[in-house]
């Protein structure tokens, strides 16, 4: 973790950053939060990441406490205070801090909080050898399109994740039918060479990554079929991978214990993660 943080207008070392205990972030989840990745000191497809802040919070009526422009300064300048070369950074909006209610307070100011953190993305030991995924029961509430703060039901499944030795674990609906990973989107490569993944909706967030990789496989000319895929397709794909702002692109090869296609990273996953990070890093800012 590095140095310094931003709350709410100042910077300040990380372990003297706070908000207050009456924040509707802590007490309600009543939030939105989004991550861009950093690599050679730059923030990677953040454009987007902004306009999927700004959807989010439209859709739970919360206000930015200053223009996205300068969201985009403050993510800029801790980037360059914690001398972040590779890694992420974090933010979040909430309605702040009022009297305990469930309903909206009147004059709450928004909160705004942001870090870094270093992280090896580029030559990651899961982008070389690949990840294992285990599948769990989706729990969540029904506007998964909302980059909303409230993720019990996610930790819970990356957990279950962790307690196998797996790297991320996939949410499935009660059809049975894959939503996306507990942090990532999920795809599968079937038989006949077509790339599938879900299409967005509330079911789903709308993955910044995801829809740049999906670009990049359509400019390669590769077949894109958005719909869903039930955990029997997954096992029987010959590819799979998964796509996050911090993890870009990443093979899987084993669900559920069952290896996928050959039981090593897929060529697929492997060209879109080279392609991605080629062109993400000819756009970063």
């Amino acid at each position: 973790m590095s140095d310094i943080a931003y709350v709410n207008g100042a910077f300040t070392p990380l372990a003297e950053a706070r908000v207050s205990v009456l924040d509707r972030g802590f007490l309600f989840a009543d939030g939105v939060y989004e991550v861009a990745a950093v690599i050679d000191g730059k923030l990677i497809d953040n454009e987007a990441h902004l306009a999927r802040l700004e959807r989010s919070l439209g859709e739970l009526r919360l206000k930015s406490p200053v223009p996205l422009a300068r969201i985009a300064e403050i993510e800029a300048e801790l980037v360059a205070r914690n001398d972040v070369k590779e890694g992420m950074v974090y933010l979040q909006i909430t309605r702040g801090a009022a009297e305990r209610d469930f309903g909206f307070p009147k004059d709450a100011a928004p909160t705004l909080v942001a870090f870094s953190q270093k992280k090896n993305i580029l030559s990651s030991p899961a982008a070389q050898n690949g990840v294992k995924i285990v599948t769990v029961p989706d729990l969540r509430w029904a506007r998964r399109d909302i980059k909303s703060v409230a993720l019990l039901a996610q930790v819970l499944a990356k957990q279950a994740a962790v307690e196998v030795g797996c790297h991320e674990a996939w949410m499935v609906d009660a059809d049975g039918l894959v939503t996306e990973g507990s942090s990532s989107t999920a795809f599968i490569v079937t038989k006949g060479g077509a790339i599938v993944t879900r299409p967005n909706s509330q079911s789903i967030l709308p993955g910044c990554t995801r829809r740049a990789v999906l670009a990049l496989a359509a400019r390669e000319g590769l077949t894109i079929e958005e719909r869903s895929f039930s955990v029997a397709e997954a096992y029987d794909a010959v590819e799979a991978f998964l796509t996050s702002a911090s993890s870009l692109v990443l093979p899987v090869i084993e669900i559920d214990g069952r290896p996928i296609g050959a039981g090593v990273p897929g060529e697929n996953a492997r060209a879109l993660r080279q392609l991605y990070i080629e062109c993400a890093m000819n756009d970063a800012t």
